[in-house]
């Protein structure tokens, strides 16, 4: 029971930052590891799992999903979805000794994004006189990789995608929130289909049953909640969690 306890609190408060700024990976997978999940199990679960969460955030949000760069919803849900289940097949072809070597430097890449996203757009603003503007098929190769790696990882891809449509469009966060939100649920949705079957993230269904309840319940909440809480402080709260996560995965490897 505590062990599904702190699945089940794990789950909800991964559900509320994704629903938020992103950043659940980082809380969802080391609680499942700690519950004793091989590392590609727990990732595999922990994808499976944050479904409900962004599909309850994606619901909040349903009226102000607005377009990206130029790029219609079809457009980029169906290259989210195509990515995203590529990853997952990347996940299940490559050995667990890579997945456990690349975890703890794709948490660090994350982490690094999530540090100094806003000021490199800021410089690359400032030195260009002027916003970047992507084009749509940059913005599509672009969601592409970002669902690439969301399949096969998926920490802080939502803070990477914040991190490419501001850099690259200029795009607030505030206001690019709902497609992103969408776009996290689509790529969970697709790597989903196939770890649901080709994986062994159902050998724990208590596990994953709890982290599934506590996602949903997250999400839902947190994405009722997001316009009250001060951006800043939540944007502190998950850089300290990314970086407490990376440091640990770096010590433990």
């Amino acid at each position: 029971m505590p062990e599904i306890l702190l699945v089940l609190l794990a789950g909800i408060a991964a559900g509320a930052l994704n629903s938020v700024g992103g950043g659940g990976t980082f809380v969802a997978l080391p609680a499942l590891v700690a519950v004793g999940l091989p590392p590609v199990t727990a990732n595999a679960s922990s994808t499976i799992a944050l479904v409900p969460g962004a599909v309850a955030s994606g619901w909040v949000y349903r009226r102000e999903i607005a377009p990206v760069g130029g790029t219609s919803l079809t457009a980029l849900t169906t290259v989210s979805v195509v990515g995203g289940g590529l990853g997952a097949a990347l996940l299940l072809t490559l050995p667990a000794a890579s997945f456990d070597a690349a975890v703890p430097w794709l948490l660090a890449f994350a982490t690094a994004v999530l540090a100094f996203g806003r000021r490199l757009s800021r410089t690359i603003s400032s030195t260009l006189g002027r916003e970047i503007g992507m084009s749509p098929r940059a913005v599509l190769i672009g969601q592409f990789l970002l669902a690439l790696y969301g399949g096969y990882f998926g920490g802080a891809v939502g803070i990477m995608m914040f991190a490419l449509w501001g850099i690259g469009l200029g795009l607030d966060a505030a206001v690019s929130n709902p497609m992103r939100i969408t776009q996290i649920a689509a790529i969970n949705l697709s790597a989903t289909a196939l770890l649901l079957v080709a994986s062994d993230a159902l050998s724990a269904p208590l596990v994953l049953g709890a982290m599934f309840a506590g996602a949903l319940a997250g999400g839902f909440t947190g994405a009722h909640f997001a316009r009250r809480l001060s951006a800043r402080l939540l944007r502190s709260v998950i850089l300290t969690t990314a970086v407490t996560m990376t440091v640990l995965y770096f010590v433990r490897g």
